[in-house]
């Protein structure tokens, strides 16, 4: 359904598979860090003072993957509505790529860093299942505002080009 949506509303192909296919990315390197610290012991002790729960509640995940990917598509569709914006208005992939991070990327980095900072303190709670949820999320959000839709998002729709877009005529004002 997220695919059919984004493709009317970017009217492309291309930018919705690249969307799905980062937000299993940025998911994957979420779950992937919480497994290493929370079930591996790769630095509880040291961030959390705690030695590793050795496993990972079964709802956790699910609650990060509601949390995430609703998360991750706003910032994408942010981002890849107001580069089209500016593809439309006239400008070639490359500098409507540029635009559309420029005047969207403050915004994403500090919505991101606010729901960092707002999930790190939940993870000083006594409850190990908080602290693993609230590390899941804020490591997720971290990764996924700043390498995936900092970098990668624009790095793909750049290297894409003319492939991103439709080639559907803009309708025509009558009068």
């Amino acid at each position: 359904m997220t695919f059919l949506l984004l493709s009317r509303a970017l009217r492309s192909f291309w930018l919705p598979v690249k969307a799905l296919v980062l937000n299993v990315l940025s998911l994957g390197a979420a779950y992937g860090i919480t497994v290493l610290i929370w079930q591996h012991g790769l630095g509880s002790e040291f961030l959390f003072g705690q030695s590793a729960a050795g496993a990972i509640t079964v709802w956790v995940p699910i609650a990060v993957f509601a949390f995430l990917f609703g998360l991750s598509m706003d910032y994408e569709v942010f981002l890849l509505s107001r580069i089209r914006e500016e593809h439309d208005a006239g400008a070639d992939t490359d500098t409507a790529t540029v635009l559309g991070v420029a005047r969207t990327g403050r915004l994403v980095s500090s919505a991101a860093l606010i729901l960092f900072l707002a999930f790190v303190a939940p993870s000083r709670v006594p409850t190990t299942d908080v602290k693993i949820l609230a590390t899941a999320l804020a490591l997720g959000i971290v990764i996924d505002a700043t390498i995936v839709r900092g970098v990668l998002a624009p790095a793909l729709v750049a290297l894409l080009g003319d492939a991103n877009w439709w080639r559907t005529p803009l309708p025509r004002k009558k009068g």
